[in-house]
């Protein structure tokens, strides 16, 4: 396991905590905050132990919000995100990160554009299941894996966005884990990390009880993009600077 020092340790309490009160109150965004700042911190973190982390999360708010998830629409983008898990696993043997970052960056805010012009993403079965492929793909490879999935819920109902996404993410998780098991890049090393990560999971998902009710009232979509966009940027700038 990786020995932290105390100020080391709380700057991963408080990063996660960011990332999960984030995704507490829109439905994703603790890769986008704490894939990052982790990665600067110690490698290891990613992806195996930040995406164990994330499905205690997920674990918690999909208890939280499971009156408002869409059954129906799993199955699709399970789906896509079972592709994209496979497509993953073969590539990070193969592939430079840096060149999935970028990739990833520009997909994302090409999606944003498109959205903020007018064009309406619905839950649609097709672009369910093709965002569910992007979403597994960087899920499993650089840990953020919540914008495409979003963007396609992005004018659903607050609650339906974090409970369908807790839902999806749950299982999503689950299936990337495995994957990185498969190609020998998850143990108990990864897992050891993963429990240092747990009281920031909790500080943020209690404190995002306080905050959903804000963004209920109409900013929803307006963050989804944003919190999007912001993915996007940092994903390119993780590889290029």
């Amino acid at each position: 396991m990786l020995d932290l020092t105390w100020a080391e340790f709380l700057f991963a309490t408080a990063v996660v905590a960011c990332g999960a009160l984030l995704q507490g109150s829109i439905g994703f965004g603790l890769g986008l905050v704490a894939a990052p700042l982790l990665l600067l911190l110690d490698p290891t973190f990613i992806p195996g132990p930040l995406l164990t982390a994330s499905a205690v999360l997920t674990i918690l708010l999909t208890s939280r919000e499971w009156r408002s998830v869409n059954v129906g629409d799993l199955k699709w983008s399970i789906s896509g995100r079972l592709v994209g898990v496979v497509v993953a696993a073969v590539v990070l043997v193969v592939v430079p990160p840096e060149s999935i970052g970028i990739a990833f960056g520009v997909l994302v805010l090409a999606a944003v554009a498109l959205s903020a012009s007018g064009i309406h993403l619905t839950p649609t079965p097709g672009h369910l299941v093709s965002a569910g492929m992007l979403s597994g793909f960087m899920g499993t490879a650089v840990s953020i894996g919540g914008p495409p999935i979003a963007l396609v819920y992005q004018r659903e109902s607050g609650p339906r966005i974090r409970g369908t996404l807790s839902a999806y993410f749950l299982i999503g998780v689950l299936l990337s884990l495995t994957a990185l098991r498969i190609v020998g890049r998850y143990g108990l090393t990864e897992l050891s990390l993963a429990a240092s990560l747990i009281p920031g999971i909790l500080i943020g998902f209690l404190a995002s009880k306080h905050t959903t009710g804000v963004l209920d009232r109409g900013y929803t979509r307006i963050a989804v993009l944003v919190v999007s966009a912001v993915a996007a940027v940092v994903a390119i700038l993780r590889q290029i600077i």
